[in-house]
């Protein structure tokens, strides 16, 4: 039996601030809206225009800001310029940390953080 990725869902407290990180920050584009009024929910997927897996952004109407508590990890992303990308976020005012490396030093990268708190391993394609 074979799996594929389709998606990674993340919940916004403020669903247009988010579409406009992605949009700005990663490259991406929405694919599609889906608007639940009765519900009270609102789903966007964004695509890469590189991969098939998309990000699923869930809008609940009038929820707190989510605790992301100590589980959540971080999603990944590949650039081919790593330093071009760290500047570009920099200049923006994300907030990212600094590049650094693996001690075996087979890996670059830094991190940047969405308008929620959720963290993005930006890698340096090798």
């Amino acid at each position: 039996m074979n799996y594929k990725a389709l998606h990674t869902c993340i919940r916004v407290k403020d669903l247009e601030k988010s579409i406009a990180f992605y949009e700005k920050a990663l490259n991406m584009s929405v694919r599609e809206k889906k608007d639940f009024p009765e519900d009270k929910f609102t789903l966007v997927y964004l695509q890469d225009g590189v991969s098939a897996h998309e990000l699923e952004l869930t809008y609940n109407y009038d929820h707190e800001a989510y605790d992301l508590g100590n589980g959540y990890g971080h999603m990944a992303y590949e650039v081919d310029n790593l330093e071009e990308s760290y500047n570009t976020h920099k200049e923006a005012g994300y907030n990212i940390t600094d590049i650094s490396g693996l001690s075996d030093q087979s890996a670059s990268f830094y991190f940047i953080t969405d308008p929620d708190g959720y963290d993005i391993e930006i890698i340096g394609r090798s």
